[in-house]
C-alpha cells in the first residue's frame, strides 16, 4: 500500500527543512479558528487563489487540518506593485475588517525594470501597508519575494536581496510575523541540486510563477510562521495530496497526417485530442488503483 503521509518526492524533505528555520515564527499557533484572513499580492497570490493547490488555498486546507477554520479574503491582482497595494489596500483589505493579512510583494517592483518601484519608494510604500493594517486592528504576516527565475545569480534576483533584507527588518521593527519564502525557496533548490535530482524547473511554472510544489513551498513556510508544529505540518501535506484536480498533465503525441486521418475516421463526431484524452485518462485512472493497492 502506498504510504499517504509522503509527497514521493526530494522536494518535500527539502521544504521541510527550509522552512523551520525561515523568517519569524509564532511560538504558539497564532490563528485562532474562525478567524478571517485576507492574502494581499500580486499574480502569485491571484494564482494561490484561483487553482486547487495555490497557496492561499493550501494554508486554509493546512490550517484545517489542524481544526482551525478561517475565512479567506483573496486580494491577489496580476501586475501589482508595491504602489498599487498600497492604493487598494483599504478598498480590498482593511473595509473586509480581516482578523490577520499576509503582504506578499516585490517582485514585480523588481522584475518590472524601468516601470518597477524604485527600493527607497518600496519601503514607503511598504512602511505605510503595515502602518495602515496595524491601526486598523489587523494582525501582520510579510512574505519575503520568492524568486526570479530560479537562477540566485540572475541579476534581478541579485536586486532583489536588498528587497527582502528590508522586509526582515520591517518585520523586526512592527513586530510581524515573517515568512521567508525567498530563503526556503533558494535552500529547496539547492537541495534538488545537491541530490542530483534537479530537472528543468523545479518550485515554478516559468521561472517565477508556483507550479504545485512551489506553492507547497510557500504554503508550508507560511503554516510554519504561523506556529504550526512539524507533526501538523506533516498531516497538514499529506491531506494537500488527495485535493481533486490538484494538477494537470498534458501529452503531446506527435504522428503522421495518414495516422492522424485514420484516427479521425474512428473518433467519429468526437474530436481526436478529446478521444485520446479520454482513452489515457482511463489509462491512468487503471494505473492509480493498482498503485493504492
Amino acid at each position: 500500500m502506498r504510504n499517504k503521509t509522503a509527497f514521493g518526492s526530494f522536494i518535500v524533505a527539502a521544504v521541510m527543512f527550509a522552512c523551520l528555520g525561515s523568517g519569524v515564527r509564532a511560538e504558539t499557533l497564532a490563528v485562532k479558528d474562525g478567524e478571517k484572513m485576507a492574502f494581499l499580492g500580486d499574480s502569485i497570490t491571484a494564482g494561490g487563489w484561483g487553482s486547487p493547490t495555490g497557496y492561499v488555498r493550501l494554508i486554509v486546507a493546512g490550517l484545517a487540518t489542524s481544526g482551525i477554520k478561517v475565512e479567506p479574503i483573496p486580494a491577489g491582482i496580476g501586475g501589482h506593485k508595491s504602489n498599487d497595494m498600497l492604493a487598494r489596500l483599504e478598498k480590498d483589505v482593511i473595509s473586509k475588517k480581516p482578523d490577520w493579512v499576509t503582504i506578499s510583494c516585490g517582485v514585480n517592483d523588481v522584475w518590472h525594470g524601468a516601470n518597477g518601484v524604485p527600493l527607497d519608494q518600496y519601503k514607503e510604500n511598504m512602511t505605510a501597508i503595515v502602518d495602515q493594517a496595524q491601526a486598523a486592528g489587523i494582525k501582520v504576516m510579510i512574505l519575503t519575494a520568492t524568486m526570479i527565475t530560479e537562477d540566485a545569480a540572475n541579476p534581478n534576483n541579485q536586486k532583489l536581496e536588498a528587497y527582502n533584507a528590508f522586509l526582515r527588518t520591517l518585520a523586526a521593527e512592527k513586530k510581524c510575523l515573517l515568512a521567508d519564502l525567498n530563503k526556503a525557496m533558494q535552500a529547496a533548490l539547492k537541495e534538488g541540486e545537491a541530490t542530483g535530482k534537479a530537472r528543468g524547473k523545479m518550485l515554478t511554472s516559468d521561472g517565477v510563477h508556483m507550479n504545485p510544489y512551489g506553492d507547497m513551498m510557500m504554503a508550508s513556510t507560511v503554516l510554519t510562521a504561523f506556529g504550526l508544529t512539524t507533526e501538523q505540518l506533516t498531516k497538514a501535506q499529506a491531506a494537500w495530496l488527495d485535493i481533486p484536480a490538484g494538477i494537470t498533465v498534458t501529452v503531446r503525441q506527435s504522428m503522421s497526417l495518414r495516422e492522424y486521418q485514420d484516427l479521425e475516421a474512428k473518433a467519429g463526431k468526437q474530436s481526436v485530442e478529446g478521444m485520446l484524452q479520454g482513452e489515457l485518462s482511463q489509462k491512468v485512472q487503471t494505473i492509480l488503483k493498482e498503485s493504492a493497492k
